[in-house]
């Protein structure tokens, strides 16, 4: 049976994340209840509709859903293991950034204590949430995700990923790999552009309209990849090695430290010297020692 309007929600966790997604609840029209480790950061909340718990045991009571936004994967037992017989039949939304192992042992927790677990990971900033463009990843109880999507939908687009409570998880984090490493890039570019007198502000600017252009090759790239066939060539590793040995060379000269680029012409160069020279760059996936496909 999905969830109503009417459908209870407790939301563990008033850091900025975790306002967000208890002011999200509050709009759709769910009967919401907050709790904070630390007081006084509810009053907003309240003074929207949602009902202030004073300790965790109150919050979860008569509730329908449960989500966990807290500080990390240590923080969410130190909350919920006080609390897990009285979790006991009821749903449980893990939204605090955990580690796929972490959402593993979160999930069998759970389970020997009758809960239902969901994890997921969000791909938004509090201000996002509930606005186009928020996404949530989910993985684990596909019970609780058909049952309270509609709730669930109000933070973001929602999409599930399977039983096991770990591949959500992970997928969040690849994504945000590629997110730290893009904005390493940029802080690197900045750097170097700082010796000629460019603002970082105005190198922001270039930035953002050549780096959307590049990300639309992404997808091409990765079949590419899955392919396993690199013969294909659209740029060769050679150029790309002497592309990034001269940027690395500008670097030196401009005072930028190498950890970033040079971090990059290491992954090329080992390709080159394993003789893969004229083959296409995205060969480079190869060097990250990426385990064997699965059958």
């Amino acid at each position: 049976m999905a969830d109503s309007p009417h459908t209870s929600i407790t939301v563990l966790g008033l850091g900025a994340m975790g306002q967000a997604l208890a002011a999200a609840f509050l709009r759709g029209g769910h009967p919401t209840k907050v709790w904070n480790r630390s007081h006084g950061r509810d009053a907003e909340l309240v003074g929207a509709g949602a009902r202030s718990a004073a300790t965790a045991a109150e919050a979860i009571a008569g509730s329908d859903l449960v989500v966990a936004c807290l500080l990390d994967h240590a923080s969410v037992h130190e909350v919920l293991d006080p609390v897990a017989a009285e979790l006991a039949g009821t749903a449980l939304v893990n939204l605090t950034s955990t580690e796929p192992s972490g959402a593993r042992e979160l999930a069998a927790w759970a389970a020997e204590h009758g809960i239902e677990y969901l994890d997921g990971g969000i791909m938004a900033v509090p201000s996002m949430i509930g606005q186009p463009g928020s996404a949530v990843l989910y993985s684990g109880s596909r019970t609780v995700f058909d049952i309270h999507r509609s709730a669930l939908e109000l933070l973001g687009a929602s999409e599930y990923f399977g039983a096991d409570a770990g591949r959500a998880s992970l997928v969040d984090f690849a994504l945000l790999s590629g997110m730290y490493v893009m904005h390493a890039g940029f802080y690197h570019g900045a750097a170097m552009v700082r010796s000629i007198g460019m603002t970082a502000e105005e190198f922001g600017h270039r930035s953002a309209a050549w780096l959307s252009a590049m990300t639309a090759s992404f997808p091409l790239a990765g079949a590419q990849i899955d392919s396993g066939d690199y013969t294909r060539v659209g740029q060769p590793l050679d150029f790309t090695k002497a592309a990034l040995d001269a940027i690395v060379s500008a670097s030196r000269d401009a005072g930028v430290d190498l950890d970033i680029i040079g971090a990059v012409r290491d992954l090329v160069d080992r390709q080159v010297a394993a003789g893969y020279g004229k083959q296409s760059s995205e060969r480079v996936f190869e060097s990250l020692h990426p385990p064997v496909r699965p059958v």
